[in-house]
């Protein structure tokens, strides 16, 4: 992997948002641009509007913009500020109890970045777990084994 392609992977950007004091619009487009989605619709209206908000600095709007375009099926959970930092949790099924609930969560001083902390979480989780749409069938281990069909159809 180049030093470019892992300054921008999951774990990576995961750190540098970690580190990061405020949001930088430097910070915010390696985010952008580690998005595939993104990348694939580059012309789109949705696209277009996360750059607006980009350009005018609307980090947590962006954030959020960028996170309805990426991860369609994930959703804004809780939101809380607590003790001096912002609590972001994210869910697929948001009206479960919390307690059945598979949440991913992130905190951090600043609310943009706990929204995009808890948003690479989520991507970085998508990767380990990325499958396939169609189920994979395991071989047979036995080469004995042979599947006999068992249907009288007459």
């Amino acid at each position: 992997m180049t030093a470019a392609l892992r300054h921008k992977d999951p774990p990576s950007l995961s750190a540098r948002l970690r580190r990061a004091q405020t949001m930088t619009r430097p910070l915010m487009l390696d985010i952008v641009h580690a998005c595939r989605r993104v990348a694939s619709r580059g012309g789109s209206e949705r696209t277009a509007r996360v750059m607006r908000l980009i350009e005018a600095e609307a980090w947590a709007d962006a954030a959020l913009a960028l996170m309805e375009l990426e991860l369609p099926l994930w959703q804004v959970r809780r939101l809380a500020y607590d003790e001096g930092e912002w609590h972001c949790a994210l869910s697929r099924e948001r009206e479960l109890p919390d307690w059945l609930d598979a949440a991913v969560e992130a905190h951090h001083a600043d609310l943009a970045l706990a929204l995009l902390s808890a948003f690479i979480e989520v991507q970085a989780l998508a990767v380990e777990t990325s499958r396939p749409s169609v189920p994979t069938v395991r071989p047979a281990l036995d080469s004995l084994y042979e599947p006999v069909g068992c249907e009288n159809f007459s």
